[in-house]
């Protein structure tokens, strides 16, 4: 360098960091009286015409973003030895990385610094460009007029037009953080690259470790126990090496962050009517809120006639609708039969990407349930496989599946007499977040009276 204490005009005060291609420099604006960082190229690296193209290209994807949540390019410069330097937005609270030194963050503090990146990220893809380095180091803090953390996104030294990345690809990103089509020259990449390692980000704060090879990813909860379910669904979610079972885009993710950084709503008590149109099982049907008052452990649900019955745990009961339903919806003979459908959220049942706990469980008159169930199909979620239950009064064909878009859960279940008499025979559906849990004791407390 021509001098340690000046670059241009601007007054160096101190390094603020070295990668591969270059140092950055805390330096003094002193014309306009403001800190401002100033990136230059290696001297090493100075020869390579390639080099220094990709880096001017960074200037200039800098100031096609033109977002706030980007870091901003003041100035472009050479030094006397031909040296390109670039003038950049200061941040004066480091970097993501800084606050992992110590211990993982609180969990919405995580995911509302997480949910911020993510919403930088989305201003890169509006514009054109994907990063393909999200990690830590290149995720830059600035103390908002509000007193908050802000998160910039920086160094896009990487990074691409979204045209050109979905050609040919070559090797980039870090370790924890590249996507598996990073690294496949064919694949070409797109926004969804960098909603995987802006789920790796997530992971990292949250767990206080960089997630793991895609595919092998150690679930967040067994480094962080206790954390909510649906924390968890959200990190895994984005970590999937099948691109298509992310979230579409990085603003579809802050979105999910910033819910879950907020925490459930409360529950309305009031009474009110929902319209539902909820898949084969339970289409067209009005569901009513039911209110219990203190809420016990476990609730016994029972249809309009009091034929079909079933003991659900209280979390699911939040809506409940007991008129029955015509089997025909699912291929079967046609005719009313008794029933009732019970979950937390009825109106989002038929979205396999919603979160919902709940049960729907009708008689069937005509048919064979057995051969139904076996039938029965969800496509994208992972299909666990058949089992048979013999119950305290029913023989049951038990189907599962797990890892559906939203991450939960769908049991299907055809119940008949274990004494092989098939009547009564019941068809059973069961949605749950996460993976199922407690349906045999569910499926054993169905009843049917005379």
């Amino acid at each position: 360098m021509h001098s340690v204490e000046r670059i241009g005009r601007y007054r160096i005060q101190r390094p603020l960091g070295t990668g591969a291609f270059g140092t950055v420099w805390l330096a003094h604006d002193d014309t306009l009286d403001m800190p401002v960082a100033v990136k230059v190229l290696a001297d090493s690296w100075s020869h390579r015409p390639d080099v220094r193209e990709r880096f001017l290209s960074e200037a200039r994807l800098l100031s096609r973003a033109g977002s706030p949540r980007v870091v901003q390019v003041y100035d472009i410069g050479e030094l006397p030895d031909d040296r390109p330097y670039l003038v950049m937005e200061y941040a004066d609270g480091g970097t993501l990385a800084d606050l992992l030194d110590d211990a993982p963050l609180p969990v919405p503090e995580a995911l509302r610094l997480t949910a911020l990146a993510a919403r930088a990220a989305a201003a890169l893809h509006e514009a054109g460009i994907v990063h393909q380095d999200i990690k830590p180091t290149n995720l830059l803090l600035r103390t908002g007029p509000d007193g908050a953390l802000e998160v910039v996104l920086a160094d896009l030294g990487p990074a691409r037009t979204l045209a050109e990345a979905s050609g040919l690809t070559t090797a980039s990103g870090a370790a924890g953080y590249r996507p598996p089509e990073q690294t496949e020259p064919s694949a070409g990449v797109d926004a969804r690259a960098d909603v995987y390692s802006l789920g790796a980000v997530g992971y990292h704060l949250v767990t206080g470790s960089a997630p793991g090879p895609p595919g092998k990813v150690v679930r967040p909860d067994r480094l962080r126990p206790g954390l909510d379910p649906r924390v968890r669904r959200a990190l895994m979610r984005a970590l999937r090496t099948d691109r298509k079972r992310r979230r579409p885009d990085a603003r579809a993710f802050a979105e999910e962050l910033e819910r879950l950084a907020r925490g459930p709503k409360p529950r309305r008590r009031r009474h009110r009517l929902l319209g539902l149109t909820a898949g084969a099982a339970v289409a067209g049907m009005a569901f009513t809120h039911m209110d219990h008052g203190p809420a016990p452990t476990e609730l016994r649900i029972e249809d309009a006639t009091g034929r079909v019955a079933a003991v659900v745990p209280a979390t699911w009961a939040g809506q409940v609708r007991g008129s029955g339903w015509d089997p025909r919806v699912l291929g079967l003979p046609a005719g009313h039969q008794p029933g009732f459908a019970v979950a937390d959220d009825l109106a989002r049942w038929q979205d396999l990407g919603a979160d919902v706990d709940g049960m729907f469980v009708g008689m069937v008159g005509r048919g064979e349930i057995t051969a139904l169930v076996n039938a029965l199909t969800h496509p994208g979620c992972h299909y666990d496989g058949a089992r048979d239950h013999t119950l305290p009064v029913w023989f049951g064909r038990v189907r599962t599946w797990s890892d559906c878009p939203g991450g939960g859960s769908v049991v299907e279940a055809g119940l008949t007499p274990p004494d092989g008499s098939g009547q009564p025979q019941l068809y059973v559906q069961i949605r749950q977040q996460g993976e199922p849990k407690g349906v045999r004791r569910v499926l054993g407390s169905v009843r049917v009276g005379g």
